[in-house]
């Protein structure tokens, strides 16, 4: 998969699974053995693992909403820049800058690196 077709499949499926929190559309997105590293935490490893980890994350939220402003690829890497506005579970919304860096294995993600700040999320 080239990098401007991994960037139009990214935007309009991958974030979209995310947004829906479904969480095994969104790890079909990645390889068998893929690695996952969200802002600071520790990578995950493998669909299973990231699936638990994501899952996770997803009850501490009521929802979110990706908007991807800028894509960058070349070979197998890409990069996406935008802003996710998390809803809270008490209805307030954060919204905060993101990075992801896409490191591909064919028409899979083996590698996703989220830089994020995500601490003013569940800031009082």
């Amino acid at each position: 998969m080239t990098a401007s077709s991994a960037a139009g499949r990214e935007t309009g499926g991958m974030f979209a699974a995310i947004d829906a929190k479904d969480t095994q559309a969104f790890v079909g997105y990645l390889t068998g053995d893929a690695v996952f590293r969200f802002g600071s935490a520790p990578a995950v490893k493998g669909r299973e693992a990231i699936a638990a980890a994501v899952d996770g994350f997803f009850g501490t939220i009521a929802a979110s909403s990706h908007d991807i402003r800028k894509t960058l690829g070349e070979g197998s890497t890409l990069v996406c820049e935008g802003e996710v506005t998390y809803t809270r579970l008490g209805g307030e919304k954060v919204t905060l800058p993101f990075t992801d860096v896409f490191e591909y294995d064919g028409d899979l993600i083996a590698e996703y690196k989220m830089y994020i700040d995500i601490a003013p999320l569940y800031a009082d």
